[in-house]
């Protein structure tokens, strides 16, 4: 079942428990991955499912940041249960363990000796990260392995 049939099940059984939050959450999941479609001209890939969930989460993380700063808790407990239903749908994140044993295989496989070759070592761990795991965490690790 792909992820757009599971979105659909879910919504319907949303539905049906009459759950207005995961109802509203789904629908707004399901209408940006159609926007995404439209725009792209083609049907979506796994890829692509995965990046319209992944940047659905960072605007809740975004907007929970500005909530709490503002103490707008209404506000926040609903942008807490969105983001909650989304990651429900995104790959389980690699622990930081996993991230650095990448990152330390990609950097010995380029070569990469320096601060100066952050790029590329950027460039080859996110394509084998992309969606697993956070591009702040694996830019740390990398700064960190490079710079010792």
């Amino acid at each position: 079942m792909t992820l757009q049939e599971q979105l659909l099940e879910d919504l319907k059984s949303a539905m049906k428990a009459k759950d207005a939050v995961r109802t509203n959450t789904i629908r707004m999941i399901r209408g940006q991955m159609k926007d995404f479609q439209i725009a792209k001209g083609a049907p979506l890939t796994a890829e692509d499912e995965i990046a319209v969930l992944n940047n659905a989460a960072k605007k809740r993380k975004e907007a929970i940041a500005i909530y709490e700063k503002s103490a707008r808790a209404d506000l926040l407990a609903k942008e807490k249960a969105e983001l909650e239903i989304i990651a429900s749908y995104l790959p389980k994140p690699l622990s930081a363990a996993e991230v650095e044993e990448i990152v330390t295989r990609v950097i010995q496989e380029i070569g990469a000796t320096t601060a100066k070759d952050l790029g590329k070592v950027m460039q080859a761990a996110m394509a084998q990260l992309k969606g697993k795991a956070d591009g702040k965490v694996v830019q740390e690790i990398a700064r960190k392995k490079l710079s010792s």
